[in-house]
């Protein structure tokens, strides 16, 4: 494991360290930014334009942003067959609206996927398209066909620009825990899920983790959330090294844990980037948030995580070969992201990483992290394994899993 001896002098150290690390990527990479699709097109945009003028039967239709219970109390009102219309007739944005019924969702979310699929399939028809923009294409196809594949359950769901998607594993309606996976860099709809390196995507975290799950306590109702429902940085440049699209993804993080179905209880489990947008939506967390645990992390934007301003416990760990390590303990003029959460001064409860061999392992099958990310998924809490052999990690906390 690595050491987390926190002298001055290895302080010093990693700052520099950290420093090093920044400026090397940003010379290498570029000062990589945001990159959207070709043309101007953005069918969610026009669909949202579309319900601000439309109407079930003598009632104007909600505010997409109005709070997920004056959503929720819409759609009650309604009725089934209204409601079955409306995400027919609008099923972008019934597709991705905290409030509205998940399993409307997911029926939005396929005939929304099936729309795609064909619009991709006309231009893949186009002679005139360039070999850059079929292969583009071709890929794009593929991922929406295989998002509408038999019991998928599709929760939110936007090809525009780089593309976000959301997918429930379990009866979300019907659990009594619920795990939010937040990916990090590089996460859009064609990187949503993995052939190769399956268990660093989200849609492969998730299928691991639910399992892990269903292992530890068979008897409890779970749910897994591979939630990649935000614009993510793309590469390791300023974008990573910023928090501008922490902030922005955070707000969609606390809108959708706010909205979720039923009392359950939620823990996030935040990797690397991801772990700066669960320190950005730390303090409005919904107290429903019972624990956020993040591994592989630059940094949560405080320097302690008492300063997150949460109830929910916090948990870190991090592999002795993640070469991020060496970006904590950095923030100058915006870039960096603060103190590292596995340092004893942070106060984060650390837990084992073993087995998880580098920054993209630690959702595979067989490994510590995974085993462990599991018993906090379903309260499990002194089955833990601690970053260290006393077990001060699962000090102070009492209660099993739910049947």
């Amino acid at each position: 494991m690595t050491s987390f001896d926190s002298s001055p002098t290895l302080a010093a150290w990693r700052m520099l360290l950290a420093l090093a690390v920044v400026f090397v990527l940003l010379a290498t990479t570029g000062w990589t930014t945001i990159r959207r699709q070709p043309g101007s097109e953005d069918p969610h945009r026009a669909a949202l334009a579309a319900w601000a003028h439309g109407s079930a039967g003598h009632r104007r239709l909600p505010d997409p942003t109005a709070p997920a219970r004056t959503i929720a109390d819409f759609f009650d009102a309604i009725g089934a067959w209204h409601s079955a219309r409306l995400a027919d007739e609008y099923p972008l944005v019934v597709g991705n609206l905290n409030g509205a019924p998940v399993t409307l969702r997911y029926r939005a979310n396929r005939l929304a996927l099936g729309r795609a699929l064909a619009a991709e399939r006309r231009r893949l028809s186009n002679a005139k398209l360039s070999a850059d923009g079929r292969r583009e294409a071709t890929r794009r196809a593929h991922r929406f066909a295989s998002l509408m594949g038999p019991g998928r359950q599709i929760l939110a769901f936007d090809a525009s620009g780089p593309g976000r998607t959301a997918e429930v594993l379990g009866d979300l309606d019907r659990a009594s825990r619920v795990s939010v996976i937040v990916p990090g860099v590089d996460t859009n709809l064609l990187t949503f899920q993995k052939t190769r390196g399956r268990y660093s995507a989200p849609a492969g975290m998730a299928r691991s983790l639910y399992d892990a799950e269903r292992r530890a306590a068979p008897g409890a109702r779970v749910a897994v959330i591979a939630w990649a429902d935000y614009t993510s940085p793309v590469g390791v440049g300023i974008d990573a090294a910023i928090g501008r699209l922490a902030e922005s993804g955070a707000v969609r993080l606390v809108d959708m844990t706010t909205a979720l179905p039923g009392a359950s209880r939620v823990t996030l489990f935040c990797h690397s980037y991801g772990s700066v947008l669960c320190g950005v939506a730390a303090p409005r967390l919904p107290e429903r948030v019972t624990d956020v645990a993040v591994a592989g992390s630059p940094g949560m934007r405080v320097d302690s995580a008492a300063q997150l301003a949460t109830r929910a416990r916090v948990w870190a760990m991090r592999d002795a070969d993640d070469w991020i390590q060496g970006v904590p303990n950095l923030e100058i003029g915006g870039v960096g992201h603060g103190a590292d959460p596995v340092e004893p001064s942070f106060g984060a409860r650390r837990l084992s990483a073993a087995g998880a061999d580098g920054h993209t392992g630690y959702f595979e099958p067989g490994t510590e992290s995974l085993d462990n990310f599991a018993d906090i998924g379903v309260g499990a809490y002194q089955e833990l394994t601690c970053a260290s052999a006393d077990s001060a990690c699962r000090s102070g906390i009492s209660g099993g899993t739910d049947a």
